[in-house]
């Protein structure tokens, strides 16, 4: 049988911890590494179960320390769909990675308002109502794709260079 925990399994799930971390500093609204921590275990994580249980397990360890509300499940959900982006990702070229990330704040972005609307209470549950909560979002949305864009590369180009510097950190 072989070994589950590795080298490579600690560093990856080190970062992922980290990324949640930082969750807890302050920040601009949206401007947080979840969807890096999702994309980087979606593409990283050879064990596919293990691509998403550790991602989710450390948002889940940093919203015990934020707080919890009513639209915690499409934030999962959403994450969820983005740890299977990052699954897409076959090689860390910074076209794939801008792609995936702007994919990430995209499918987060409808995700969370399509919740927003369809269980808040400040929109009405009309196609009026649902344009009023996307437009009443979009100010936020430049926060979510730049915190993509710089978490993302931060967490793969570090664990790259680190891959770099121990070669043992490389798939077998």
């Amino acid at each position: 049988m072989k070994r589950e925990v590795n080298p490579r399994m600690l560093t990856l799930t080190g970062m992922v911890l980290a990324a949640a971390v930082i969750r807890l500093l302050p920040h601009p609204p949206n401007f947080a590494p979840i969807a890096a921590m999702a994309l980087f275990g979606g593409a990283y994580f050879t064990n596919k179960k293990l691509a998403f249980i550790i991602p989710l397990a450390a948002l889940f360890l940093s919203d015990m320390v934020i707080g919890f509300h009513y639209l915690v499940p499409a934030v999962y959900a959403s994450f969820a769909v983005i740890v299977l982006i990052g699954m897409t990702v076959k090689t860390m070229k910074v076209k794939n990675l801008f792609l995936a990330s702007v994919s990430a704040s995209v499918s987060f972005f409808i995700l969370t308002n399509m919740a927003e609307w369809l269980f808040g209470v400040m929109y009405p549950k009309t196609l009026t109502g649902l344009a009023m909560c996307f437009t009443a979002a979009v100010p936020f949305f430049h926060y979510t794709l730049l915190g993509d864009l710089f978490f993302v590369s931060v967490m793969f180009g570090a664990f790259e260079l680190i891959r770099l510097k121990f070669p043992i950190l490389s798939k077998a």
